[in-house]
């Protein structure tokens, strides 16, 4: 241990109050070094002087203003927090008879935004108005009319003695041409394809439109009751 080390530790081996192992470092080197012994002399004789002195008398009101002063600094500690709950208060009394007539005003509101959003986006309108077309941005494909021309076959296949009900898929394009049909139920010989063929060629359609735009992949269903001939 070092002169350094040993005079930190003089006043504590002193009193006392460090380590057993440090004690012993202390009194090993203050054995050898007349300097830091010297040290431990002046501070043998400070404690003994202190010994002597009487100590003085605290004030008679001592404890009362220790009292005031910690009441003083709790007082000025806390004054954020009086003011947030002096604040909230106020707010209180003036929010809460509103409360209701904003959340009324609130709900109101929302059910206004979803009947619009349902309006625009998907295109159901809220009453049924019948003979009415959509009117919101997202309208599918429609059949305008058949083909002009009486086109010979798809009466005439009952004649082959065939009855029932021939249905179609249609697929259109964004000119609202045919691409491709799907028979979905129905007879499919060559026969009636080709004739199905001609009357979808000479066919109006209306394109499907996506926020007012004509788009390519809308669907339309046809169907004709087969009568034997």
């Amino acid at each position: 241990m070092n002169c350094r080390s040993a005079k930190r530790l003089l006043a504590g081996y002193l009193d006392g109050a460090i380590r057993p192992a440090d004690r012993i470092y202390v009194r090993e080197h203050v054995s050898s070094c007349s300097s830091c012994r010297e040290h431990l002399e002046r501070y043998r004789r400070l404690a003994v002087c202190l010994a002597h002195v009487r100590p003085a008398a605290p004030p008679a009101d001592l404890a009362v203003r220790i009292r005031l002063t910690a009441v003083r600094s709790s007082s000025r500690a806390n004054w954020p927090l009086r003011a947030w709950r002096r604040a909230t208060l106020v707010f209180q009394n003036i929010l809460e008879p509103m409360a209701l007539p904003a959340t009324g005003g609130i709900l109101t509101a929302m059910v206004a935004f979803l009947f619009t959003v349902q309006g625009i986006l998907v295109g159901a309108p809220v009453g049924v108005v019948q003979n009415d077309l959509p009117t919101s941005l997202m309208q599918p494909a429609r059949l305008e009319s058949l083909a002009p021309f009486p086109v010979t076959g798809i009466t005439d296949v009952g004649a082959h003695g065939v009855d029932g009900v021939l249905i179609l898929e249609a697929t259109l394009n964004e000119q609202g041409q045919v691409v491709t049909y799907v028979i979905l139920a129905g007879p499919s010989d060559p026969d009636v394809r080709r004739q199905l063929d001609q009357l979808l060629l000479f066919s109006r359609f209306s394109p499907q439109l996506s926020f007012g735009r004509p788009t390519a992949g809308g669907r339309v269903v046809l169907n004709w009751v087969l009568v034997r001939g």
